[in-house]
């Protein structure tokens, strides 16, 4: 019976992982994320991993919301900071432990979220990225203007860290280990949405919303969906977050933050979901890890990723990682020769005639 199930679950884990390349791929990607900390990196290093991971969350569920649905959101740090913020004033004033901050602070983020979707509803495209972008200011202004609760530029300090009972280097591979895993299971959840039937109908709206209006479908309401089930995740991002600086302020709120998931998510590949966790690793392992070891000054690196993404755009405008997979997908086919390009057919010609003639 043990060797029937075990058989059984080889089968599946072999048709469904080990026969797709792109997602043997990311498993072992996977493994050498989990074998990083045995390298015994530097404090640092594993701060900006686990960082990474955040922002690949982060960014995974601006992905969602405008690479399945197509609505243009400029101003996603909106949810980020309001996770941030409100796990954070929940402990300043009502000292509560993590355990209920965090989950709390994303079921407000989600209620902002679908606050400020009905009046995104109105407008769409351009229109919906200018609205979607004051919303950050507008956040930013009230954080100043009520400096008593948030503490204004100085922000709220004093959190309480992930792990308080860990040294210092043990408590940096705690936090990568806790991030990792939230990215695994917000990754899988916003992949397994994506595919779902739900997923289909945002796609439709993408192609045609009003083709999906007259299927029957209630754009409005799978619209303020994309935006609360994008701002959970930002939300989750932006409460970690929080945790692990042992602080909440207004940079949580920036529209150099709101850019940020634009940036990741066109680097890996947009409307993938896997896209923007790569690009969060390159934007990271590259901003920290090569520029500045050159001693770049930090002015100089938002301009370098602007270029980067501008060449993207030009010589891979689905994203490198979308260039990747198609690539080992295409591998994985069975071709004719005469598709396997010049030099293999030149090859084969050269051996057919030297057959016939022996």
């Amino acid at each position: 019976m043990v060797t029937f199930y075990l058989k059984r679950i080889y089968t599946s884990f072999a048709q469904h992982i080990l026969d797709v390349p792109p997602r043997l791929l990311a498993l072992l990607c996977f493994l050498l994320c989990l074998l990083f900390p045995i390298t015994k990196p530097k404090s640092y290093a594993l701060f900006i991993m686990a960082l990474a991971n955040l922002m690949a969350i982060f960014s995974a569920s601006w992905d969602l919301l405008v690479g399945r649905t197509g609505q243009m959101s400029l101003g996603h740090a909106l949810f980020f900071g309001i996770g941030a913020y409100s796990t954070a004033l929940l402990y300043r004033f009502y000292k509560l432990p993590i355990v209920a901050t965090i989950p709390i602070g994303i079921f407000i983020t989600v209620l902002v979220a679908v606050l400020v979707g009905f009046p995104s509803m109105r407008v769409k495209g351009p229109y919906l990225a200018l609205v979607s972008m004051a919303f950050p200011l507008i956040g930013t202004g009230l954080v100043f203007y009520f400096r008593q609760y948030t503490g204004g530029e100085e922000g709220v300090w004093g959190l309480p860290k992930l792990f308080p009972a860990l040294g210092r280097y043990d408590r940096r591979i705690a936090e990568y280990y806790f991030t990792l895993i939230l990215l695994l299971i917000s990754a899988i959840i916003v992949y397994k949405i994506a595919n779902s039937k739900t997923g289909v109908v945002f796609v439709s709206i993408l192609d045609d919303e009003l083709a999906s209006k007259a299927c029957g479908i209630n754009v409005t309401k799978y619209k303020l969906m994309a935006f609360a089930i994008s701002a959970l995740f930002a939300g989750l991002a932006g409460a970690v977050y929080a945790h692990m600086l042992g602080i909440a302020n207004y940079e949580t709120l920036s529209l150099s933050l709101s850019f940020l998931p634009v940036i990741l998510t066109i680097l890996g590949g947009i409307g993938t979901i896997y896209g923007p966790i790569v690009g969060s690793y390159i934007y990271h392992i590259t901003d920290r890890f090569v520029l500045t070891e050159m001693n770049i000054p930090d002015v100089w690196h938002l301009l370098f990723f602007i270029v980067l993404v501008v060449i993207f755009i030009l010589k891979w405008p689905r994203g490198i990682a979308r260039f990747v997979t198609d690539k080992l997908e295409d591998l994985s086919e069975e071709r004719e020769i005469e598709e396997r390009g010049p030099h293999i057919w030149k090859k084969y010609k050269r051996k057919k005639e030297s057959t016939h003639e022996g």
